[in-house]
């Protein structure tokens, strides 16, 4: 059964940095992107940056320059670098897998809180 384990949330004051890491397991395959959404308290989920199987990066508009997405293929993993903080980036944040077979994984989501 494939699980998506996401690490690195917590709390961090406006203009800090935090560093998202989520690692797949029990055999996923196909991989076709891999994303990170977040969700804030009374709004929908939204996309933060997505890397496609070719290396292809995109970003929402509010993180462009701040935030970065990589990933290590080898070992399933997918990472966000987030730096410059802003108090609305406050959200739980979810790792996505996007297969060409089996659908979209998500991963349990991961708090990140910044504060003033």
């Amino acid at each position: 059964q494939v699980q998506l384990v996401e690490s690195g949330g917590g709390l961090v004051q406006a203009g800090g940095s935090l560093r998202l890491s989520c690692a797949a397991s029990g055999g996923i395959f196909m991989i076709k992107s891999m994303g990170w959404f977040r969700q804030a308290p009374g709004k929908q989920r939204e996309l933060v940056a997505q890397i496609t199987n070719s290396g292809t990066t995109n970003y929402a508009d509010s993180v462009k320059g701040r935030f970065t997405i990589s990933r290590d293929s080898a070992k399933n993993t997918v990472f966000l670098q987030m730096n410059s903080l802003k108090l609305e980036d406050t959200a739980v944040y979810y790792c996505s897998f996007d297969t060409w077979i089996s659908g979209t994984y998500w991963g349990q989501g991961t708090q990140v809180t910044v504060s003033s």
